[in-house]
């Protein structure tokens, strides 16, 4: 008789570890896609921020002038970075192109000094950069501005294609992750059911029933929560090493913010199918249980 008993207890227990479990797997599946939806953006980022916009100065220009002229330039909102190239430097870049040398047929270097304006990524936009260069093309010492138009054109259209495509995609399956993990909870408290029904015709409080599997529930969900940032973050370190640069679109302070999502998201999804599963078993009568 003893051991009856003891076998019914074992069985009206909750199953924590498939709930965690599903709630991890679930929670892994969210936590690659985010990091897919943060490199997305950062390596946008990164090819913007490769655009230069390049203002050719009039050969006219003394050293106060052109250390004038930079200083203005920096102090533009739009202004990430700027470099001053001089003729020769200039003459070293174009033949690091793979351009041919003019040494045969002159002496002088046809090319202009140059400040080379890197944008900030907000500005990478067409109608910003006119207006960049209409800006510069007003100074009194720059002679022309350019910027490599097409380029801007093409990137800009494929960057928020894909951008729009993983936002979709990262939309589905987040509402698929948040109803796999509702119904690995509501199957973990079906084995529950009649334990929550007893206790209810014993004169249990429906606060005393749900205070207890809640508490289980948002630990539950912290435990799969953190399971699943560590293994994300694993994935993330093995990707790192096998892909090249993968490791400087990295951004501490995003993935710290998606590993925070990630347990308050198992916390707040365990916590609500816990309790609207206690719900439904205290409002069904005994009959329909079985």
């Amino acid at each position: 008789m003893a051991r009856t008993n003891k076998a019914s207890i074992k069985r009206s227990k909750p199953s924590y570890f498939m709930s965690i479990l599903g709630v991890t797997l679930v929670l892994v599946l969210l936590g690659i896609i985010g990091w897919l939806v943060i490199n997305a953006n950062k390596l946008g980022d990164y090819f913007k921020e490769s655009i230069e916009v390049k203002a050719f100065l009039r050969g006219d220009l003394n050293p106060k002038d052109s250390v004038a002229l930079v200083n203005y330039i920096n102090s533009r909102p739009y202004t990430r970075a700027s470099q001053f190239v001089d003729k020769e430097e200039a003459k070293k870049i174009y033949l690091a192109d793979g351009n041919e040398s003019w040494d045969k047929f002159m002496t002088e270097n046809p090319l202009p000094d140059a400040i080379y304006v890197g944008i900030k990524t907000d500005y990478v936009e067409k109608d910003s950069l006119e207006m960049i260069k209409k800006d510069l093309e007003q100074q009194t010492y720059v002679s022309d501005v350019n910027y490599p138009e097409s380029l801007i054109d093409v990137m800009t259209k494929n960057i928020r294609n894909i951008s729009m495509v993983i936002l979709a995609v990262a939309i589905l399956l987040s509402l698929v992750a948040i109803v796999l993990i509702d119904n690995t909870i509501r199957l973990a408290m079906f084995s529950n059911r009649f334990l929550i029904k007893t206790m209810q015709m014993v004169g249990a409080t429906r606060g005393f029933i749900a205070r207890p599997m809640n508490i289980r529930a948002i630990i539950n969900g912290a435990i799969g929560g953190i399971i699943a940032s560590v293994f994300v973050y694993l994935m993330i370190l093995g990707a790192e090493k096998v892909i090249t640069g993968l490791y400087s679109l990295r951004d501490n302070t995003q993935l710290a913010i998606l590993f925070g999502g990630l347990i308050l998201i198992g916390v707040l999804i365990s916590l609500l199918s816990t309790y609207r599963s206690v719900l439904k078993y205290l409002r069904m009568k005994l009959d329909d249980l079985y």
